[in-house]
């Protein structure tokens, strides 16, 4: 095979070393590399090779690429696993370079080869990418093509004697069922219920994680004489490895299916799988459960899994709890109102006292989906309770994740409901020690300011705000001077005026460097939501005393706070000669502090607030 994979020209140099930066130009010695390297001792340099195997097979052309190249690489499958991995997936889009789709099927056999490689993890994955590769190839490959060598390429995998060839044709079937005879099709349900029934449990996971695909390849009429049967068998398996595995395809199935041969097909079997004695196969139902109840159809059917639901509510196995509270918003969907009102109150009062922090955490993400099932009324008497519970957890998360949707509660109920039960346990998880908690408290504030009004503002949260600013947690801070600015934009400059920026500008004289250094952020940060007039009047003269700091950090930062402060001056005429009376002067001085950084940034300032001069002027 070595002279049949020869490219002509001189060998390299170094045979211990392969260059390959000029392969992509066709560089001929970088081609040599490449070949060569396919066959060195080196799993490096052989792996290295495979990712430039398409720049030698442009090189080679696709006639010598289907003749020798694939031939050669069929030959290097008994090889190094990781070796394997990186074939399986480079032959999956090789189709180009074998002439087309014309010839894909030259590509079958080294990746059947791979499909059916011995178990290992690495081979194991490899199988897998093989089988994803094939797929590929049968998306290019007309019907004839698929007929004369795919079909024989799944048959010799599903009959191998080694059980991951057999895996392997579990996943193959699909893809190839749309692109046969009628005839062929009835042998490709036949070897795949083979599959179904095979005394090896691997296999017949396989096959129940590749039913879902089938099923909706599949003629309607085959869905009840062949799915089902074959659904039936694989969930009552003895091996709950197996029967996990059949509820995505019961899903597809009942997708299939109307609302009468839902409930007579599929009912006894569904709520087998709901009850089923493996905490694993509970949780896989849970966490599909409104795919399952949806799709059945048959509203009595719906009732009864509403109690199944909440028998999973209070299953022995956290994480079948936490699967089913993900299911709540539609859940609710599936009862009257009145009825998952009721149903839901002891179950919701439970869940929210969990011993699982786990499961208390995902209940706070979803709890507030059923609002709107509640109703206002109903949100208040019963989830309002339960909310102001869970916002008092001890687990961070819990807290967090409540605090993360209180806006789906304050549609249903309003603000002033909202914030009457739940603003002084809001308050007080503003100190929180949770810093992500105390940031999600912050996100939500100009939400509850606009709907409350600035006196409510003023006298619950004002001083709440500016104490965020002299966090100990940079992200707390940053967040806050956003908030400053979101909170401005609400209320009106003239509030910002008169409230905030007398407090901020406080802080520059503050002896702690970290509340300077806030000061400068916050004001840079507001400023262009002020008027030009609060710049030259407030903002300016208080920067002017940080110049002189005795801290380089709070100096390059007055001189990075110039630019956003000259663009709000442009803004008016009136402001707009600072920029030369004050700010350039300013930052003159800094390019000559005796600091490397201050220099640079004030050097970078001006040269930004001189390129910014070329554009036009802006006017009030």
């Amino acid at each position: 095979m070595a002279e049949q994979m020869s490219v002509d020209t001189v060998p390299p140099t170094a045979p211990v070393h392969y260059d390959f930066q000029d392969a992509q130009s066709g560089d001929l010695g970088a081609l040599a590399a490449i070949a060569d390297a396919m066959k060195s001792d080196s799993l490096a340099d052989r792996l290295e090779s495979l990712k430039r195997l398409g720049v030698l097979a442009l090189a080679m052309g696709e006639e010598r690429t289907r003749e020798e190249l694939v031939p050669f690489l069929d030959e290097s499958i008994d090889d190094e696993d990781e070796l394997l991995l990186s074939l399986a997936e480079v032959l999956g889009d090789f189709v180009q370079y074998v002439g087309g789709p014309k010839y894909a099927y030259v590509l079958l056999r080294p990746l059947e080869n791979l499909a059916a490689a011995e178990e290992t993890i690495v081979r194991e994955k490899a199988s897998t990418l093989a089988v994803e590769s094939i797929n590929k190839l049968v998306d290019v490959m007309d019907q004839p093509q698929v007929e004369e060598y795919l079909i024989p390429c799944i048959a010799r995998l599903s009959s191998g004697e080694w059980f991951t060839s057999r895996s392997s044709a579990a996943g193959l079937y699909a893809a190839a069922y749309g692109k046969v005879t009628d005839a062929i099709q009835s042998k490709l349900r036949a070897g795949y219920e083979a599959l179904c029934k095979d005394e090896t449990p691997m296999i017949r996971r396989a096959a129940a994680a590749n039913l879902e695909g089938l099923v909706g390849r599949i003629e309607k009429d085959h869905v009840v004489t062949f799915a089902i049967p074959n659904f039936r068998r694989l969930a009552g398996d003895d091996q709950d490895s197996v029967r996990l595995l059949t509820v995505e395809p019961l899903v597809a199935i009942t997708k299939r299916l109307d609302t009468e041969q839902c409930r007579t097909l599929l009912g006894e079997s569904v709520q087998r799988l709901c009850g089923d004695k493996s905490w694993r196969v509970r949780y896989m139902v849970a966490d599909h459960f409104v795919a399952v109840a949806t799709n059945v159809k048959d509203r009595g059917l719906q009732e009864e899994l509403v109690n199944v639901a909440i028998a999973l509510m209070h299953d022995n196995e956290a994480e079948v709890r936490g699967a089913i509270c993900t299911q709540l918003d539609g859940l609710a969907d599936l009862a009257a109102p009145d009825a998952i009102v009721t149903r839901l109150q002891g179950p919701l009062q439970e869940l929210v006292d969990d011993p699982s922090q786990h499961v208390r955490a995902t209940l706070a993400k979803h709890i507030g989906s059923l609002c709107r099932v509640f109703g206002k009324e109903g949100t208040i008497e019963h989830l309002l309770p339960l909310l102001l519970r869970l916002l008092k957890d001890t687990f961070p998360d819990v807290r967090l994740n409540i605090i993360s949707k209180l806006d789906v509660v304050d549609r249903v109920v309003g603000i002033d409901s909202l914030s009457q039960s739940l603003l002084p346990a809001i308050v007080e998880l503003a100190e929180d020690k949770q810093w992500r908690v105390r940031l999600a408290i912050i996100e939500y504030v100009p939400l509850i300011a606009s709907q409350l009004g600035v006196h409510f503002f003023d006298e619950q949260l004002s001083n709440l705000c500016m104490s965020w600013l002299g966090d100990p947690v940079y992200s707390i801070r940053e967040a806050a001077t956003t908030n400053l600015k979101r909170l401005t934009e609400v209320f009106g400059v003239d509030w910002a005026r008169s409230t905030i920026i007398p407090k901020i500008l406080a802080m520059a004289t503050h002896p702690n460097y970290l509340y300077r250094m806030t000061t400068i952020f916050a004001i840079t940060t507001i400023a262009p939501s002020v008027t030009p007039e609060i710049v030259r009047d407030l903002i300016l003269p208080s920067l002017e005393g940080l110049v002189n700091d005795p801290i380089p950090n709070i100096r390059f930062n007055v001189a990075k706070s110039m630019e956003p402060l000259t663009a709000a001056l442009r803004r008016s005429p009136d402001t707009a000669p600072l920029e030369s009376s004050v700010i350039r002067p300013t930052l003159a001085r800094l390019e000559e502090d005796s600091d490397p950084d201050v220099r640079f940034f004030a050097h970078r300032s001006l040269l930004a607030i001189g390129s910014a001069a070329q554009a036009p002027v802006a006017t009030a």
